[in-house]
């Protein structure tokens, strides 16, 4: 069951479909309850709490991933260069941890979540989790004070942290039928208003457009560089637990890599047996799968890493406004 609904997902709100008209009562009610929610915050009957230094909030108005855990990456790497000292914060999805918490590289992704995880391995800059990002991101100045910006994976919707910049990330998809959730894949209003759009394997007017590109392979186990001519020619399969696997797949095929793919829904925790297929040398897979198989003990898995390539003028535009919200 589990496999296929990342695909029924697909057919209800990336294209016409009747269950999707008949979720429509639900999707009025859902606008509702977020619209009250949001207005209660804009007008200060329940307080947003501000932290001492500037925060960006690196989001979705839709569900399902398209691309901001690489984006915030990139986000943190031009910080760094540019001389500010950046921290990551994060809810930690499916992760266990109400309580502000520290990810370490090598951290189990079942306690914090695979994101966390991987950012916590390829950011090189603190990372912290809790359910209440302002109150994580006060344990992880307290622990770092030389952090002077920043960076909140996912949390868009999160209004009790205040933010000084938002940035939306749609891919190629947009925002489906255009519904609020459940019949469609919105989380908020497509006029709901941020500072930057980043649009992820595609562009339009006023958005800053990204590509993933391909990094290398690496096996999963021990990290061990993986060239692409060792893999052509081998009996492969390809997973993906993410928002769009079709993406993934076709980053393999951009390759020249012919693959057998398997999509499984976002944050999917592996068992030993999803990855048991017959006639296969090895099982293809994304970062953001590898850290939550390692622990498998197999040399047969293989993890892509990719890179954010983006419209160098965000971060010109995202400077500009720190400097204009950074303390005294």
């Amino acid at each position: 069951m589990r496999r296929h609904a990342e695909s029924l997902a697909q057919r209800v709100w990336y294209r016409p479909s009747p269950l999707s008209t008949a979720l429509l009562p639900l999707s009025l009610v859902f606008g509702l309850v977020a619209g009250a929610r949001r207005c209660a915050y804009r007008r200060g009957w329940r307080k947003a709490e501000r932290l001492p230094v500037p925060v960006i909030v690196v989001g979705n108005l839709v569900a399902g991933g398209a691309g901001k855990t690489p984006l915030v990456l990139w986000l943190v790497e031009q910080l760094r260069v540019r001389g500010w000292r950046p921290g990551i914060l994060s809810r930690g999805y499916q992760g266990k941890n109400e309580r502000p918490t520290a990810v370490q590289p090598g951290a189990d992704p079942s306690r914090v979540g695979d994101e966390p995880a991987l950012l916590a391995e390829r950011a090189g800059v603190p990372v912290w989790i809790g359910r209440r990002r302002a109150q994580a991101g006060r344990a992880l100045l307290a622990a770092h004070p030389e952090c002077n910006v920043l960076v909140c994976d996912d949390g868009l919707q999160h209004y009790a942290l205040a933010r000084d910049f938002e940035i939306a990330v749609e891919d190629e998809r947009g925002h489906g039928n255009g519904r609020l959730l459940p019949a469609g894949p919105l989380r908020e209003p497509a006029t709901r208003r941020v500072d930057a759009t980043v649009v992820n394997g595609g562009g339009r007017a006023g958005a800053y457009a990204m590509r993933l590109e391909p990094a290398g392979f690496y096996a999963v186990h021990d990290g061990r560089p993986v060239s692409v001519e060792e893999l052509r020619g081998k009996r492969l399969h390809a997973v993906a637990g993410i928002g769009h696997p079709a993406r993934f797949f076709r980053q393999l095929e951009a390759l020249g890599l012919q693959c057998v793919p398997h999509a499984f829904p976002d944050h999917h925790r592996y068992r030993a047996a999803d990855l048991q297929f017959a006639d296969c040398d090895a099982v293809l897979m994304t970062e953001k799968d590898a850290v939550k198989c390692r622990g498998f003990g197999r040399t047969d898995l293989v993890a892509l890493r990719v890179e954010a390539v983006v419209d160098p003028a965000l971060a010109d535009l995202i400077e500009t406004r720190l400097h204009g919200s950074a303390p005294a």
